[in-house]
């Protein structure tokens, strides 16, 4: 049988787009907004259309440090994004998964309740994570960014921003420490104190591999955490951490530090009580990330409380119920939502 071989598949090619800039995609930089916007193209190229003047911005040229403003029309030259294979599309099932854990939603923002075993982002060996899921569940939504981060093996509240302008405003009590964020760990021995502040600094290594491994060292960045309790015994206690400062892996090394260590938790953890925890059932790290609280831009007060997964709470009742004391019930309940107008 003879090829026709006038009928080929037909490839796009890449045409100049002309994209006005929304309040929403105002104020950043032209260069992180090409590098979002051309997903795979690489970063020496886009640096390079822009320092040889093919961005133009209002028909003039750019440079990488230029802050967008709302009405700005940008054209972007024709280029040629690279495709994405089926290993970095998630699949149906974790699609699911992350679609029954969303606690809120609105047209700011999405509150999830982030399962255990899922990066928040793909790298480092991990081809996909919640915000490259969440962008393939909504694809109807043009701007879906973290607007913080939780460990791979850690759950509970993680908030995504849909509006530029709500990521700026959270970013800024992020940084002007005017969020509160807590979390459940249950820890190795009978915690003694009612609450306890740990100040030590952590200082980040990243090794060959991708891995990073943080350590408490003078050299390191200024840390804070506040540890309080809740459930204890002679095997284990939960309590709830509170990060004053937001540094890697914090709570984990700080856990250890101070010779509480987190159960299930490889990196910094320790191996008898691990094991000891195993034979219980648990077969995750045991943090989980049940509250927050911030203020919208409007100026409205939101708190978020994340329920404790099944495999969690089934420990927790095994620990409390081996003569254990406790600062409230032993049942780790929660409340989904609930927001208050900010006074004044």
């Amino acid at each position: 049988m003879g090829c026709d071989t006038n009928v080929q598949a037909k490839v796009q090619k890449p045409v100049v787009e002309f994209i006005e800039i929304d309040d929403d995609l105002a104020g950043q930089r032209i260069d992180n907004f090409l590098l979002a916007k051309l997903k795979g193209v690489p970063k020496s190229h886009v640096y390079r259309i822009l320092r040889k003047g093919e961005v133009r911005v209002n028909k003039g040229r750019s440079k990488p440090i230029y802050r967008l403003k709302a009405g700005d029309i940008v054209r972007i030259p024709p280029v040629r994004q690279g495709g994405k294979s089926d290993e970095t599309i998630p699949s149906d099932r974790v699609l699911e998964r992350l679609e029954s854990s969303i606690l809120y939603e609105d047209k700011s923002m999405l509150i999830l309740n982030k399962p255990s075993g899922i990066a928040v982002h793909g790298g480092s060996g991990v081809s996909y994570g919640v915000i490259e899921g969440l962008r393939a569940l909504k694809s109807e939504e043009k701007y879906l960014e973290l607007v913080h981060r939780l460990d791979r093996e850690t759950s509970g509240c993680l908030l995504i921003a849909k509006k530029r302008r709500f990521l700026r405003s959270l970013h800024e009590q992020l940084r002007n420490k005017q969020t509160e964020k807590r979390y459940l760990a249950l820890v190795r021995g009978r915690w003694v104190d009612a609450e306890r502040r740990v100040e030590a600094p952590l200082h980040k290594n990243v090794m060959q591999s991708g891995e990073r491994i943080v350590r408490v060292s003078p050299q390191g960045k200024q840390a804070c955490s506040v540890f309080r309790g809740k459930i204890c015994n002679k095997m284990a206690s939960l309590l709830e951490l509170s990060p004053v400062t937001g540094r890697t892996h914090q709570l984990r090394v700080h856990a250890a530090f101070i010779e509480y260590p987190i159960a299930g938790d490889e990196k910094y953890g320790d191996n008898d009580f691990n094991k000891n925890m195993r034979s219980l059932g648990l077969k995750r790290l045991f943090l989980h990330a049940n509250y927050i609280r911030f203020n919208t831009p409007d100026g409205e007060t939101m708190q978020f409380r994340a329920d404790l997964p099944a495999e969690l709470q089934k420990i927790i009742d095994q620990v409390s119920n081996d003569n254990g004391t406790s600062a409230s019930s032993t049942r780790v309940s929660s409340t989904r939502v609930s927001s208050t107008k900010a006074n004044g």
